[in-house]
């Protein structure tokens, strides 16, 4: 599967931005998808995930209650919409897809990755 992520841009602290995943070669809808960052000099890190079906949804603590990952398999899409962003939310977002219904976090169990969009949070 190939992925495209799209999005990302220079926003002041406070501010939202949506990320978009679009996916294409194969059946989208048996795909996990998930959102990784990576800011400069740091590893990359997990970010969200949501499963197959869109059922279950998993984000990293220091996102949680601020970001929302959603798809939409009719268009096979995946979305992350980031609220209330923090200068250290700044890095390059990665979208990214497993073969799989088990949403998970670990950058290793991902497949498939996106070329990843730049988020810029200024203070």
């Amino acid at each position: 599967v190939q992925l495209q992520a799209s999005g990302g841009g220079l926003v002041q602290a406070g501010g939202s931005l949506r990320l978009s995943c679009a996916a294409s070669g194969r059946t989208f809808s048996s795909y996990a998808m998930g959102w990784f960052r990576q800011a400069p000099g740091k590893e990359r890190e997990f970010v969200a995930a949501i499963s197959w079906s869109g059922g279950s949804t998993y984000y990293a603590d220091s996102v949680k209650g601020r970001f929302t990952i959603s798809r939409d398999n009719a268009s096979n899409t995946n979305y992350l919409q980031m609220n209330s962003l923090k200068p250290v939310d700044t890095a390059v977002y990665y979208c990214s897809a497993r073969p799989s219904r088990v949403v998970v976090s670990d950058t290793k169990r991902y497949e498939f990755w996106g070329q990843g969009t730049l988020v810029t949070v200024s203070s």
